[in-house]
């Protein structure tokens, strides 16, 4: 299935992803492209013209040339989302090389691996630390020739060396490249393995792109030059779909190194994007962050009844664009306006002011959060795919909209579910194989159709809805399968969850394991005002805090059947982090890693629970049986 109203933006690619620096240069030199800070302790944004970025580009890719960087030679850059992140690759892409992107929290050994599969000639670090990472693993790394350190002025070193170079030689390079040449060796994030190298063309990368842009990207900024920020990681195929929505649509890019919370809501405000990219967990974090600044203020509950209110206007919309309802009624309407002016405007002048479209990328977008944003006046539009489709092959139908969804496939893919609940896709964004097994593709394609792995449902709208990894799904001891990630979804909706993984694979019923939201539990803590000593108050706290997790997996277990329900869970000391391998650079959980990180943990939740029903003890004759008692740990 594909959807009409998701047109194509352009005709076909002829060339190379540079070309659009220098297209929009020779079109219109003085417009804004890119945005810089003025150094590492600038606050404010200095403008970067077409002509400039070209030239920046043209001087970076004579440097390179007189580097010995040849048509298709492959460059890894190890670095974080920063100005020269971009330069860099453009310039890459200028002469015909590869562009290699690696997480720059990646650990040593992955590190090695990937310079060594790819065959890298060259790699472009941020800091010492990265060289000395770098430098450890020089032996095994005989095609590797140059360590280029950003933070060295390994810019400027390359573009001075290059000045004997004539500008003819990068536009005969550029002019050369095929659409159908390799872009960029992207890795998946390995949650369920290995990361895998994806061979990425410059069709595959330039097309979703560009359909996505002539579908809705001039409509979220009328009358105005649109502008993104990139925090996502480069290393990550959203991350360059950030980068090319952009470049590619001459909106203004500016660079985010550093996505935690401060630092991001700082860009924000200084930077005041018009689109704004990121995954779930930062709309999720988002949320929590405009909740709990309300809770300080002594606006909690005023946001939460304007959160209802939101949610309820999105609601009668979308049932108005499906064709299902008139749309919100005058009370509605009115009680909208009245928490516009109150709590809205204020969420949207934190995102900047000037936000007027989202995408979640990465992995599905809860519903209700889908809702919320609308309502705000932030719609948050989710689509699908993955490292192997160059990122998107479904989007949200503009003026048909589904919250809860994925939205259709993108005009030229195909989406269909098999039998056995796995998302099939085909179209021409498909990857082209893992570098050194030219036959990885073929043997993961079938009749075209590529097996995602995830798993999913198509609705009587023609939307999908990804229920979670064909690779994660949980068989309890008595047969049940369950999907994990709409209950983790759920558990990470209560305030005092960061984060949220279900186990139970043979099992006699589905746990969860539970890390809490650092800054809400400071503020619960000190809502709780306990009476007693010092011990009284840590036993009633722990009692307290048991309860509240406990009605956080009693919400997430009303929207399953009972078999599916979480019985036991166990709320551990530190969250999940990329530092400590049990997160992917793009914030997913490795669900083996975690499993065997935390066994003691598991095996005790389930041990405790068994004790229970064996022994239970004097019992509470209001209470619930203890095979329903999702309050004990």
């Amino acid at each position: 299935m594909h959807d009409p109203a998701l047109a194509p933006a352009a005709p076909p690619l002829a060339g190379s992803l540079a070309d659009s620096v220098f297209e929009t240069a020779a079109r219109t030199p003085a417009l804004p492209v890119l945005a810089r800070r003025p150094g590492p302790s600038g606050s404010g944004w200095l403008p970067v013209t077409a002509a400039e970025f070209r030239d920046e580009v043209v001087g970076l890719a004579r440097g390179l040339i007189a580097a010995g960087v040849a048509l298709g030679g492959r460059v890894a850059i190890l670095a974080r989302t920063r100005y020269e992140w971009t330069v860099f690759c453009h310039a890459l892409w200028a002469v015909g090389a590869e562009v290699v992107p690696v997480h720059p929290t990646a650990p040593r050994d992955h590190v090695e691996r990937v310079l060594r599969d790819t065959g890298c000639v060259a790699v472009v670090v941020e800091d010492e630390q990265s060289v000395m990472t770098v430098g450890s693993v020089l032996s095994s790394l005989p095609a590797l020739r140059h360590v280029w350190q950003l933070d060295a002025g390994a810019l400027e070193t390359l573009t001075a060396r290059g000045t004997y170079i004539p500008a003819t030689t990068v536009d005969s390079l550029r002019r050369v490249v095929l659409p159908e040449a390799t872009a960029a060796v992207v890795h998946t994030s390995g949650t369920s393995g290995p990361a895998l190298g994806c061979a990425l063309s410059h069709r595959n990368l330039a097309g979703p792109c560009d359909t996505l842009l002539a579908a809705w990207g001039d409509a979220a900024t009328p009358g105005g030059q649109g502008s993104v920020l990139a925090f996502l990681p480069l290393s990550h195929v959203d991350g360059l779909l950030v980068q090319s929505l952009a470049v590619r649509g001459g909106m203004v890019l500016g660079h985010e190194p550093e996505p935690d919370e401060e630092a991001l809501a700082a860009a924000l405000r200084s930077f005041r994007p018009t689109h704004l990219h990121g995954a779930p967990s930062v709309f999720e974090k988002l949320y929590k962050t405009f909740l709990r600044d309300a809770r300080r203020a002594g606006r909690g509950a005023l946001f939460e009844r304007a959160a209802v209110t939101a949610r309820d206007l999105a609601t009668a919309q979308e049932r108005r664009r499906l064709g299902r309802g008139p749309g919100p009624g005058l009370d509605l309407r009115l009680q909208h306006a009245v928490y516009d002016r109150a709590v809205y405007r204020r969420l949207r002048e934190a995102l900047g002011g000037r936000v007027r479209r989202a995408t979640s990328a990465g992995s599905p977008l809860g519903r209700e959060l889908a809702l919320f944003y609308e309502g705000v006046g932030v719609p948050v539009h989710d689509g699908y795919g993955l490292t192997e489709t160059a990122g998107p092959v479904t989007a949200q139908p503009p003026g048909r909209e589904k919250a809860g969804t994925v939205g259709r496939a993108l005009p030229g893919s195909e989406v269909r579910v098999a039998d056995d609940g796995e998302i099939l896709v085909r179209g021409p964004s498909v990857f082209r194989g893992h570098p050194g097994d030219g036959d990885a593709a073929g043997r993961l394609l079938h009749d075209g159709w590529l097996a995602t792995g995830d798993l999913g449902r198509i609705d009587e709208d023609g939307c999908l809805t990804v229920v979670g990894r064909k690779r994660d799904t949980i068989v309890t001891s008595g047969g049940r399968a369950v999907s994990p990630a709409p209950l983790e979804e759920r558990l990470r909706a209560h305030p005092l969850v960061h984060q949220a993984m279900v186990v139970g694979d043979g099992r006699p019923c589905v746990g969860a394991l539970i890390t809490l939201d650092p800054g809400f539990l400071t503020q619960w803590r000190a809502g709780l005002a306990l009476p007693g000593d010092a011990s009284a108050r840590a036993a009633r706290e722990e009692n307290a805090l048991r309860d509240e997790i406990g009605r956080a997996v009693a919400a997430a277990n009303s929207a399953v059947p009972g078999p599916e329900a979480i019985r036991v869970f166990r709320v551990l000391p530190a969250p999940f982090d990329v530092a400590g391998g049990l997160l992917t650079p793009s914030l997913k959980p490795r669900r083996e890693e975690i499993t065997r990180a935390y066994a003691f943990e598991i095996d005790a939740m389930y041990e405790a629970r068994q004790r229970r029903r064996t022994d239970p003890g004097p019992r509470d004759p209001l209470g619930p049986d203890d095979s329903d008692n999702v309050f004990q740990r």
